[in-house]
C-alpha cells in the first residue's frame, strides 16, 4: 500500500506541474506579434473616472449666507460637470454654530464618505480634526497655516488637507481705505475674536494701515451677544469702520448697519458683507472659488491627484466694489475703477 500510496503521489505531483506550467504561459505577456491590442497610453488611466462609479462627498458648511451659499454651489456645480450623476451630496450646515461642525463631520466620517468639503474655517478645523484619511478639501478659508496651527506654511498642508482661500490682498484692501479717506485719522477694527483667520486679517491691516499714517484700534467681540455693543463703541471712537472677512459678521451684517447706516463708513473684506453694511470691499467670487475647489475635488476622487501634494489655491483675480445705496446714504463717490455690488 504504501508502494502504491508513494506511485501515486508522484503521478499526482506531476499532474500538477503541468497544470501550473500551463497556467503560468497562459498568463504570460503576450509578445510583440500577439493579436491582443496595446493598451493605450494617451492618458493616464487613474485621471479618467470608471464609467458609472459612484462617490459620496459629504459637506459642511458653517453657516447660511450668500458667500458660503454661492462657493457651495460652486463647489457642485464643477463636480456635476465632471462627474454627472455620480456623486452623492451629503449637505450639513451648522447655522453659524462652530462645535456643530463636529457633529456634522463626524457623521461624515461614520458613513465613510469618500471626501469632505467644509466651507469655513471651523468646518476646516472640524474636518481636519475628525480624520487623518479621508481627504479633506477646505473653501471660504482665509490662512490655512493659522487655521491649522501650522509654524512657517509654505503653501501645501501635506496631511490629508487641502483646498481654497477666500484671501483678498490685504496691503490692497488698507490702500482702498486711504484712496477713499486720505484725510481720515482713526480706523476701528471690527472682528469675532473666536474666529483666528479673522485675528490674522487685522493684524496684517492694521499694519498696513499704520504704515498709511492711520491710528488703528481693534475692537474683538466673542459672539453675537456682544456684537452689538462692541460695535456701538467702536463706531463712538472711529471715523472709519473695517471689518474681515469674518463669518459671525457676515451672517449678521445687519447687527453693524443698524448702527453704522447713514453715520459711518464700513470697509470689509469681502462683498456679502459689504452688501449688507459696507462701503467698498476688495471683491473675489466665492462662486469661482467654489468652483475650483469641485475642480480639486474630481482630481481627487478620480486619482488624478494626492490631496496631501496638492497646495492651497487661491481665487485669481480681485475686483473693486462699492455699495450703492449706502453711499448715496453717506453722499459719497466712489473713485474711479470701482463696479457697483448687484443687488442680485
Amino acid at each position: 500500500m504504501k508502494k502504491l500510496s508513494k506511485i501515486a503521489a508522484l503521478a499526482l505531483a506531476a499532474a500538477l506541474s503541468v497544470s501550473l506550467a500551463a497556467c503560468g504561459s497562459s498568463s504570460a505577456s503576450p509578445s510583440p506579434s500577439a493579436s491582443a491590442p496595446a493598451p493605450s497610453t494617451s492618458q493616464p488611466a487613474e485621471s479618467a473616472p470608471a464609467a458609472g462609479e459612484k462617490y459620496v462627498v459629504g459637506i459642511c458648511q458653517l453657516a447660511p449666507h450668500v458667500a458660503l451659499d454661492a462657493a457651495t454651489q460652486g463647489f457642485k456645480d464643477a463636480i456635476e460637470e465632471a462627474l454627472p450623476g455620480q456623486v452623492e451630496f451629503q449637505d450639513g450646515n451648522a447655522a453659524g454654530d462652530s462645535p456643530t461642525c463636529a457633529t456634522i463631520v463626524n457623521g461624515f466620517v461614520s458613513d465613510g464618505v469618500d471626501l469632505i468639503m467644509a466651507n469655513a474655517t471651523p468646518a476646516l478645523q472640524a474636518a481636519a480634526s475628525a480624520t487623518g484619511d479621508i481627504p479633506v478639501l477646505g473653501t471660504s478659508v482665509t490662512e490655512y497655516g493659522v487655521a491649522l496651527g501650522i509654524d512657517g506654511f509654505t503653501g501645501t498642508v501635506g496631511t490629508n488637507v487641502s483646498g481654497t482661500s477666500d484671501l483678498a490682498p490685504l496691503d490692497q484692501q488698507a490702500a482702498m481705505i486711504k484712496e477713499w479717506f486720505p484725510d481720515a485719522k482713526t480706523v476701528g477694527l471690527l472682528y469675532c475674536s473666536a474666529e483666528p483667520n479673522s485675528q490674522y486679517q487685522v493684524d496684517v491691516v492694521q499694519a498696513e494701515l499704520e504704515k498709511l499714517g492711520y491710528t488703528c484700534t481693534q475692537y474683538p467681540f466673542s459672539d453675537t451677544n456682544d456684537m452689538a455693543s462692541v460695535t456701538q463703541n467702536a463706531a463712538d471712537h472711529s471715523e472709519i469702520l473695517y471689518v474681515p472677512t469674518d463669518n459671525t459678521v457676515a451672517n449678521n451684517a445687519g447687527i453693524v448697519d443698524n448702527i453704522c447706516h447713514g453715520k459711518l463708513p464700513v470697509f470689509t473684506g469681502e462683498e456679502g458683507i459689504c452688501a449688507g453694511c459696507g462701503v467698498a470691499t476688495l471683491s473675489i467670487s466665492y462662486y469661482d472659488l467654489g468652483v475650483a475647489t469641485g475642480k480639486m475635488a474630481v482630481k481627487i476622487l478620480t486619482g488624478e491627484s494626492n490631496v496631501s501634494e496638492m497646495p492651497i489655491e487661491y481665487a485669481p483675480q480681485f475686483t473693486k466694489k462699492f455699495n450703492e445705496a449706502i453711499c448715496a446714504d453717506l453722499g459719497l463717490t466712489p473713485p474711479d475703477g470701482y463696479e457697483v455690488i448687484s443687488a442680485g
